[in-house]
């Protein structure tokens, strides 16, 4: 009798710490799945695993919407927790913790993904804006950033101090996001972009373990990381090159014309682009198709922004061609090297940088610019502005000029960095209403319409989608390369490192069903 009724007492005991409590980790087998997890319990099992400076929280918190507000709301990751490491060593142990729980990851920076395949997360959120030391090395060529670094923080922190390096040419965007995409910025006429100045990285792996990646460790993964390391590992630090900063101003010279004027300006961009040779020192020119109704609302007008790295008289006297066209409106001025940013319209405090909107994109990647492809685009925007003024008021047709002189001068079998043949970077977005599911629809069709035409426009050249731009309905090999032995040693790569492809959220390398268009 004793025995039965210890047997019933135990079942009992089990019933209850079934129903009302949770099973410690350590009686629970290894790949079980926390489908209701609270900020409370992973506080409870993770949080003194953590550094003291390490937050863990979730929607109730007062802190919740700003660590989710994201820069695209199209495809919003579902974010149960976010963890927000207060030290490096801190994100072996998340994810170590997360691997054991079954909960998927996502590392963000300053969270401007944009790609539909984030839409398909849901987990938990590791969020780097605690981790944006800089140290700049004694010798002076190089510095070590932490993974939450951004562009214009990067940006004034080392032209105080002397120096400059391969930034994105948006302030408000992380450093290494771009980066492991390639990282194209005002810089790379003379340095390469990012990924090229890339020294050696601090990656916490798929299975938690924390390693060194540089060209003596790991090496092979350091191929993959430099264009496509989204799909390998967090970055928790980096080392870069750095260079003397240069001459103490830059000038700018922003121009706006009517349509009237797009061949001129076409044909002369083509002829002082010549073919990928710009002059180094024109590092950065961009021109948008958009509406401003201060000057016109029949149609969109044609802006666009030179940056040349040294003086004004200088610059002026390759710009020539351009002040020959008739404006609406110019500027131009001399700033130190952050300033420029403001002047192009590229700095925190603009509207590109404006946070929560829904923003349909589309991408190509050009070697020139086909005037009549831009005249069938623009034409096709001013058929718009009479039919859907909606769809339009938020339109941005852009397109992105370089000096791409180091870029194309780097082996490009040395990288995972596919496109360096691509001079020009273009960008369709249109900021559509929230709730308003045919204005998004025709955005859409507008944004492959645009796309395709830019494609048609170079005949005989495969479409290219830069990944860091790429909305992820894209076909793998427009993203990562067209040669099969590209995207062999990145398949290669991602079963050594990454073999239950744990990285799967930005643009995926391997596809599944969860991520699938």
């Amino acid at each position: 009798m004793k025995k039965f009724v210890s047997f019933v007492c135990n079942l009992a005991l089990f019933g209850t710490l079934a129903a009302g409590a949770s099973i410690p980790r350590y009686f629970q087998p290894s790949a079980f799945t926390r489908r209701q997890l609270s900020a409370a319990q992973v506080q409870q099992e993770l949080g003194s695993e953590l550094s003291n400076t390490t937050s863990i929280f979730g929607p109730d918190d007062d802190r919740f919407t700003e660590a989710t507000t994201r820069w695209n709301i199209f495809a919003v990751p579902k974010i149960q927790i976010v963890i927000e490491p207060g030290e490096e060593s801190d994100i072996s142990t998340i994810v170590t913790y997360c691997n054991e729980n079954s909960l998927d990851f996502l590392t963000v920076n300053r969270a401007h993904g944009d790609t539909q395949s984030l839409g398909s997360f849901n987990g938990v959120q590791i969020n780097m804006k605690n981790l944006r030391n800089i140290d700049i090395q004694p010798s002076g060529k190089s510095a070590w950033f932490q993974g939450g670094v951004y562009d214009g923080q990067a940006t004034t922190y080392l032209w105080d101090r002397g120096y400059v390096t391969t930034t994105g040419s948006c302030d408000c965007v992380g450093m290494m996001g771009p980066g492991l995409g390639g990282g194209h910025g005002r810089h790379e006429g003379a340095h390469g972009m990012i990924s090229d100045n890339i020294l050696q990285l601090n990656v916490v792996l798929a299975n938690g373990s924390a390693i060194r990646v540089n060209s003596e460790e790991h090496s092979d993964l350091l191929w993959g990381m430099k264009g496509a390391g989204h799909n390998f590992g967090i970055v928790t630090s980096f080392e870069m090159n750095i260079f003397p900063r240069g001459p103490d101003t830059w000038h700018y010279h922003n121009y706006i014309w009517k349509g009237d004027k797009l061949e001129d300006i076409f044909k002369a961009l083509n002829i002082f682009h010549g073919n990928g040779t710009t002059p180094v020192n024109f590092a950065f020119n961009f021109g948008n198709f958009q509406m401003n109704t201060t000057i016109t609302d029949k149609e969109p007008v044609i802006f666009w922004t030179f940056s040349y790295r040294g003086s004004a008289e200088e610059a002026e006297k390759l710009l020539a061609p351009f002040n020959a066209i008739e404006a609406v409106y110019e500027e131009y001025d001399d700033v130190s090297y952050p300033g420029i940013s403001v002047a192009q319209g590229t700095d925190e405090g603009s509207s590109l940088c404006q946070e929560n909107q829904i923003r349909i994109a589309a991408t190509a990647g050009l070697e020139v610019y086909n005037v009549t492809a831009e005249r069938l685009i623009y034409d096709g925007f001013k058929k718009r502005v009479a039919s859907n003024p909606v769809l339009t008021a938020g339109g941005n047709i852009l397109h992105e000029g370089y000096s791409t002189k180091a870029v194309t001068e780097q082996n490009p079998d040395d990288s995972a960095y596919p496109f360096r043949a691509d001079h020009h970077l273009m960008l369709f977005q249109t900021v559509v209403p929230q709730n308003n599911p045919s204005v998004e629809k025709a955005a859409w069709e507008w944004a492959i319409e645009v796309r395709d035409q830019w494609n048609e426009g170079q005949p005989g050249r495969a479409p290219n989608a830069y990944v860091n731009y790429a909305n992820g309905f894209e076909p793998v090999d427009q993203m990562y390369g067209h040669e099969a032995w590209r995207l062999e040693r990145l398949r290669n790569l991602k079963a050594k490192y990454d073999p239950l492809n744990r990285f799967r959220f930005y643009n995926p390398i391997i596809r599944d069903s969860a991520t699938e268009a």
